[in-house]
């Protein structure tokens, strides 16, 4: 008859069954792990390429890829809104100062020039009008001038005849008394008139001179709203490449709206993108070698825009002289972060730096054709070269090719 077994029991049996299989699992799990760790990868030879690590001269720089721009360019911006008629040139195209590029189309400016137009007209008559009213007073003035001197003459003759006759008794002392009258009234009169005649020149001078400036003002507003309508035919302002015209007819510009941008010749730049972790380590001046139509180019940094986008800036080198380039055409140029080269324990750039993010290499045995995982600390760099700090000594053989296919294995067999 069988036994029943308390709980209790149950649990003090369990238990060392349970502890021993953890036990075994960890020692399975550790035996594996070890094996992994120090796992190796059998590979060809010839699927690798090595170099020594050496003592070499060392100029730090770092290799950017550059555009061709042009180093002055004009934007043709539209000055009076419409809608495109005709378009009279095409993108890419070299056109000569004052060249007609597009047509615009603007009723409301048009109808405002014909407006215009009419008022300044009708502003005008009304100039000449008054004009020729201030004239005519100055003439009115003139001619009561003359009336009254010519009054005043003939009755001083008149009063220098009549005195003798008076005392012999011919004519009365009343009609001289009449004369001497009248000749006092003509001459305050004579001078009330010159005074009024030069109070109406000072003022006629004056309005002349603002009728002037009206008639000017006038006339500029008219020329400058048929400016605005001759705008209308979009021109060059100088001569060399039409470039980005983005323009189709029947659509509608809005006033300011860029058309297009017009690239001078024979002037070009290169601008190059740079990771923003060199910002403060570059400089205006600081040398730079291009390669451009096969040939060595050096450049200098003209110009640092330090805006950061998508974590990089840009830099301006202004190509010298004349070079067969195109707008757009991509260059290779190093520039050199360091004035002058210096001796460092150095290995060639290579796949296995973007593999190993710089962190280790492969030391090859060449006795065993065995590579061995080794930690290593990078320095300086060059287009070509990078500098070995710690982790390697002169002399070591590395593998430079890609790391992909070691699985970061510890160590490589390689077979012949």
């Amino acid at each position: 008859m069988d036994k029943k077994i308390s709980p209790s029991v149950k649990s003090r049996l369990i238990k060392p069954v349970v502890v021993f299989s953890l036990l075994a699992a960890t020692a399975w799990f550790g035996t594996n792990w070890q094996a992994s760790a120090q796992m190796s990868v059998l590979l060809p030879l010839s699927s690798v390429s090595t170099a020594i690590v050496q003592q070499q001269s060392l100029q730090e720089s770092i290799a950017l890829r550059a555009n061709v721009l042009p180093q002055h360019t004009v934007f043709l911006d539209v000055i009076e809104g419409g809608r495109v008629e005709e378009k009279l040139a095409e993108q890419g195209q070299f056109v000569e100062q004052g060249q007609p590029l597009v047509k615009l189309s603007n009723t409301a400016l048009q109808l405002d020039l014909i407006s215009r137009e009419a008022q300044v007209t009708e502003q005008m008559n009304f100039l000449r009008n008054t004009q020729m009213t201030i004239e005519t007073n100055r003439l009115n003035l003139q001619r009561d001038v003359l009336d009254i001197e010519h009054q005043i003459t003939t009755l001083s003759r008149n009063r220098a005849q009549s005195e003798p006759l008076v005392k012999t008794g011919v004519l009365a002392q009343e009609h001289l008394l009449n004369l001497q009258q009248d000749l006092r009234y003509q001459q305050q009169r004579l001078q009330l008139t010159k005074r009024q005649q030069q109070q109406e020149e000072a003022i006629r001078q004056q309005q002349l001179s603002q009728l002037s400036e009206s008639v000017d003002m006038l006339t500029k507003n008219l020329e400058f709203a048929r400016q605005n309508v001759q705008n209308l035919l979009v021109r060059a302002p100088v001569s060399g490449y039409l470039s980005e015209f983005n323009v189709e007819a029947g659509e509608s510009r809005a006033p300011g709206s860029r058309m297009g941008q017009i690239d001078l010749p024979e002037r070009y730049k290169l601008v190059a993108s740079v990771d923003e972790f060199y910002l403060s380590r570059v400089s205006t001046g600081m040398q730079a070698v291009a390669s451009l139509n096969q040939q060595q180019l050096p450049l200098t940094v003209s110009r640092i825009d330090s805006r950061v986008v998508n974590n990089q800036f840009q830099l301006e080198f202004a190509l010298p002289g004349e070079h067969s380039v195109k707008r757009g055409q991509s260059v290779n140029l190093n520039l050199l972060l360091e004035q002058q080269q210096q001796t460092a324990l150095v290995l060639p750039r290579g796949a296995y730096l973007a593999d190993s993010a710089g962190q280790y290499v492969y030391v090859l045995d060449g006795r065993t054709a065995t590579a061995r995982k080794q930690a290593v600390t990078l320095g300086k760099q060059s287009a070509n070269q990078i500098e070995i700090v710690s982790g390697l000594n002169a002399g070591d053989q590395v593998i430079i090719s890609g790391y992909r296919e070691f699985q970061q294995a510890d160590t490589i067999q390689l077979q012949q």
